[in-house]
This record gives structure tokens, sequence and C-alpha cells, in this order.
């Protein structure tokens, strides 16, 4: 069986420093041990981290992870793994928009039969990541295409398998757990099994600012990977005529104002010093307060049919430290209007869930059609369920994106206006 983990290179370091220098003589053997394993370390700071995110948004997150100066190994349906050094897990929960969370890749095996997978989970280095007093567990077992499907078959023969790598790592028959929380994530593909544990804790679409939400409201990280499909720029005009508890308006404004989406809650692997030593949080999170543009200016406008809907948005953008760049005001779909040309319409409508809101959907959408041929040359962009928005809108959307919004599928419909002149532009 192959396994597949970031530790291999220091096993081969130290074997290749210690048969070059130790085999002559005059070298102090013990010396030149310490010195590989101070090279191994270097090495090992050096990991695989595997960033989950929707589907059909993988390339947005690609680009993120990009920006951040880390390389992207690969992109897979609903995830991209790249690599980076420890603290990339700081950098990459605290500034990352699209990502669902950040695993450390521990490694990756072949099982068919659960013999195999415990065996390949036991063959994995365990003990040079969680401490001896560790709470560990598998919290999430997703399976596709393979031969073990069962979830909670696959976490029971895991922790059992982890156990048993444990006892041999810290020479025990028995650990009380009773450390900080180190949840481990695993995922079966082909019966290719890849194994992380969760640096994240809570997903990251909980930025900590939406304390109040609408009945069915949209994930941050979606809202920001939806604003990032487009070519909205801070210095254009940008309309939520369905805005809810204000998330797309409240992540274009944090965009515009560089705020970081994770500066402001914690994460599980704060207090995992023996991989990632607290200072490394500090530099991020001053990196992030040093990027905040604190004199931003936008023009964000979020609309609702409903006053406490209206009420919870500014509460909320209030929270998120950006309610100075959003105006929220209580108005009907059939009121939607602006002066200026060039704006943005970016909107999650009612997909209509209900029976009875299904058959008010059509005109719903035959009114933001007409509102929206009204306007300057603008562009319109909105994920919805509802299938006949395009019929329903009166035109055909220049491009149509499919996003997965948990196991709901959804369209990113994209209705582009033309680009401002440059003497528009300059302005």
């Amino acid at each position: 069986m192959e396994i597949k983990n970031n530790h291999f290179q220091i096993v081969i370091l130290e074997t290749l420093v210690y048969n070059v220098y130790c085999g002559n003589k005059g070298f102090d053997v013990e010396r030149m041990q310490a010195r590989a394993a101070d090279a191994g370390r270097w090495i090992m700071d050096r990991f695989e981290y595997i960033a989950p995110c929707h589907f059909g948004l993988e390339a947005v997150l690609k680009r993120e992870i990009a920006h951040l100066g880390y390389d992207v190994v690969s992109v897979e349906d609903g995830r991209v793994t790249f690599e980076g050094d420890a603290q990339a897990v700081c950098r990459a929960n605290i500034f990352l928009r699209t990502a669902e969370r950040i695993l450390l890749k521990v490694g990756s095996f072949h099982a068919e039969t659960y013999e195999e997978l415990f065996q390949g989970t036991k063959s994995l280095p365990w003990g040079e990541y969680l401490p001896k007093n560790a709470k560990f567990w598998v919290t999430k077992a997703a399976s596709v295409k393979s031969r073990l499907f069962s979830p909670s078959d696959i976490q029971s023969v895991m922790k059992k398998a982890m156990v048993e790598s444990m006892k041999r790592s810290y020479h025990a028959d028995w650990f009380s757990e009773s450390g900080d929380p180190y949840p481990v994530r695993v995922f079966l593909m082909k019966d290719e099994v890849t194994v992380g544990l969760d640096t994240t804790g809570e997903s990251l679409h909980k930025r900590g600012y939406r304390k109040l939400t609408a009945k069915a409201p949209i994930a941050e990280n979606l809202a920001a990977a939806l604003i990032m499909l487009t070519p909205w720029k801070k210095d254009r005009i940008l309309v939520d005529p369905f805005c809810g508890s204000g998330t797309i308006p409240i992540e274009a404004a944090m965009m515009a104002a560089g705020i970081a989406p994770g500066m402001n809650r914690s994460f599980t692997a704060e207090n995992w010093t023996q991989i990632i030593e607290k200072k490394d949080w500090y530099r991020a999170v001053d990196e992030a307060e040093s990027l905040i543009d604190r004199n931003a200016a936008a023009d964000i406008q979020g609309y609702d049919v409903d006053d406490d809907m209206v009420s919870i948005a500014r509460a909320n953008a209030k929270l998120a430290g950006v309610e100075n760049l959003i105006h929220f005001q209580k108005r009907d779909i059939s009121a939607l209007s602006h002066a200026k040309k060039y704006g943005f319409i970016i909107t999650n409508p009612p997909y209509g869930e209900r029976l009875e809101d299904k058959e008010n959907l059509a005109a719903l959408y035959g009114t933001l059609g007409e509102r929206y041929r009204m306007l300057d040359s603008w562009s319109m962009y909105l994920i919805t369920a509802y299938e006949k928005a395009e019929q329903a809108i009166g035109r055909k959307a220049d491009r149509n994106r499919k996003i997965y919004n948990g196991m709901m599928k959804t369209y990113f419909y994209q209705f582009q206006g033309p680009k401002p002149e440059k003497r528009y532009a300059a302005e």
C-alpha cells in the first residue's frame, strides 16, 4: 500500500545527511543527527492544504489562493489543493473569501476494504500532528464512487486506527483526550482516501457579523464568490434589490474597504502550537489590519420590501464595520431605479421554495426584467434555482453558470451591459 504524506522528505533528508557526513570519520554523529532533524523540521513546515468550496466556484478560489502567493497543486470538484508554510494556515483562514474551510492534509492512500482503510489510517504520522492529550475524532466522512460508503463505519474504523497509531508514537495504551480539539475530515473518491485536519472549525462563511438573518440567507462565501465572478469594482455602483439581511452588499463593502473576512473570528488551529506558532496568527492579523482602507468610498445599495429585514441588514453592516459604505432602504422591486449609468445589480432573488410562492415568481422576475431595462447601460447578475428566470425576465442571459448551493442546483445568470466609456471611467 502506498502512503502519501507531507513528511517523507524528512526521512530522506535525515538518511542522506547521516550517510554523507556521519559515515566519514571525524564527524560527530549526534551533532549531525541533530542537524538532520532541524533540516527535517524545516521541510515539515511545507504542507499541503485542501480548501473545499461550492461546486462550480473552484476557479474563483484558485485565483484567491494564487493571489495570496501559494502554489496550487490541483483543482477538483468542490476543492482546491495548495502548498504553503505553517503561516499559510493563518493567512488562508483569515483572507480567503470563497473557501468553506482549510484542511491540513495528513495523507492519502487507496482503500477498497475496511482493513485497508484501517491500515492506511494507522500508517499516517498522527504523532507528528497530535499532542498526547489531543481530542481527536473523524468529524465528517464523505464518499463518492467508492466501495466504502458508510460515513459512520468509516469514522469508527479510522478512529480506532488513529488510536493504534498514537499508541505507537507515545508508547501509551490510553489517551485522556482532554486537550485541544483536532477534528479530522476524510474524503473518498474512487477508493482514494484523502485525510485532513480541520484547522477552521465553524465554516469560513461565518464571518461573525451576521447575527440576524433572513428566512433563506445566502452564505457569505457564496455571496463573495458571486461578486468576484463579475467585473464590479468599488468605483462602480452596486444595487441588490432583494438584499434580505444584507449579505451581498456587506461582502461587497468589505472588499471595497479591504477588510479580510476572517479577521474577527477564531479558528480551531489557533491552539495547535506544535504546528503553528502563535506569532504566525498575530502576523496574519497585523497584515489584515494594515490592508484596511479606512477612507474607502463606495456606492452600494440594498433594498428589501420588509422593514425588519432592512433593520437587520443595517445592524449586520454595522457589526461588519461597513455601515458607512452601504445605503439600505425599504423599496419594492417595482420601484427599482437609478439615474447613473454603468451600475451593477448583483442579487439573490426568491426561488419560490413554497408552492404559493412559485405561483408569483413569473410576475416577480418579469418586474425585475422591466426595471432592469429601464436602467442605462447596467449589468445584472443573479443566482436562482428558478429555471424559467430568463423567460420571465424577457432576455436570454449572456452567460449562465451552474453553481451548487449546498445540494440545490442553482444558476448564475449574467446579463452584461456595455463597458464604460473612457471619459466616464476617468471621472
